[in-house]
């Protein structure tokens, strides 16, 4: 806009004095061209040059041929400076963008390594002490369960024996998660479609709900890629979402299970409007043993997100804008590489 201002107020000064201000034409041009590219240089000595010739046409000479070759090599000359700059801001802004996303990636990867790193550790401690646990616990519900068959126990006593083989089994229960935490086993991979599992996941959420009015919510987009994957603990990862989402949600709200494909991969997201989780939590909730629950024991999001990684995949988790959380199930889409 500048660079327009002063080509025509050259003209004015032109049109008003002459010849001895036929000079600032050049600056006026170089401007025009720099502000505004190649095609704006052009213009401004275009616009100049019919000045020039307007005010003199019957003594127009060499000299004023002269200076409109020298306008309009000066609008060229600027205008293709001011494009090669822009060319090489547009390149170095592009190289900029591409190592951010560089360095994300690499950042991700660290962090992952990290982690993996940690599960690994943990995972070792884990299955050591689970089984040495394991031993005196069956001993101990094994006598339990002798106690039990004495008719002579009294409804106390009866009592007391029940409770040390109901907590047995709930330890029990919780050093088989330490140990599908430990030792995933490894997944039986397959090509699938990805509609059954997420039916039988469904299926099998519904039976979760006990007592509370949650609806759900399917939604596939067309052509979805098959994927590569252990139907199976596929299954078991996705169940495990839909049934944290439930405890999270609050009666009459909805839990929406949505596939669709995303970068040469399938993503399938578990989509809740509960309560949500503290952003100071969210990278923490693949640690082995940090739960948010009363009653949980922090094992359930790290042996899926094991699972995942064994089968290629990943484990995503974030906030929504509103409320409520999005756990991402991502696998390399089957014809991806084909």
């Amino acid at each position: 806009m500048t660079g327009a201002l002063a080509v025509l107020a050259a003209c004015a000064l032109y049109a008003i004095w002459g010849e001895p201000f036929a000079p600032l034409f050049y600056p006026a041009v170089a401007l025009a061209a720099l502000q505004t590219g190649l095609p704006g240089g052009v213009a401004a000595a275009l616009l100049a040059a019919t000045m020039l010739f307007t005010m003199s046409p019957g003594s127009f000479g060499f000299s004023q041929s002269m200076i409109i070759l020298s306008l309009f090599g000066v609008g060229l000359l600027a205008g293709l400076v001011m494009q090669r700059v822009r060319w090489q801001r547009d390149h170095f802004e592009s190289l900029a963008q591409q190592l951010s996303g560089v360095y994300e990636k690499v950042q991700a990867n660290f962090e992952g390594m990290k982690r993996a790193e940690r599960l690994s550790a943990l995972g070792q401690l884990s299955a050591g002490l689970a089984h040495e646990v394991r031993n005196p616990l069956a001993s101990i519900s094994g006598a339990a369960s002798i106690l039990c068959r004495n008719p002579n126990l009294d409804a106390k006593q009866a009592k007391c024996v029940g409770v040390i083989t109901a907590e047995c089994q709930r330890l029990n229960g919780l050093l088989t998660s330490f140990l599908d935490f430990a030792r995933p086993r490894p997944p039986r991979l397959q090509t699938i479609d990805l509609d059954p599992v997420l039916e039988n996941a469904l299926a099998l959420a519904g039976h979760g709900i006990q007592g509370k009015t949650v609806h759900f919510e399917k939604h596939v987009e067309a052509g979805l890629p098959s994927v590569e994957c252990d139907p199976e603990q596929l299954e078991q990862v996705l169940l495990n979402l839909m049934i944290n989402a439930i405890e999270a949600s609050p009666d009459g709200e909805t839990v929406t299970l949505l596939a669709a494909p995303e970068d040469q991969r399938v993503a399938v997201r578990v989509i809740d409007r509960g309560h949500g989780v503290a952003p100071a939590h969210i990278d923490r909730l693949f640690d082995p043993f940090f739960t948010t629950k009363e009653h949980g024991t922090g094992l359930g999001l790290p042996v899926a997100y094991q699972i995942m990684r064994q089968m290629g995949g990943a484990l995503l988790a974030r906030a929504n804008p509103g409320r409520g959380m999005t756990f991402s199930v991502v696998l390399p889409a089957k014809n991806a590489n084909t």
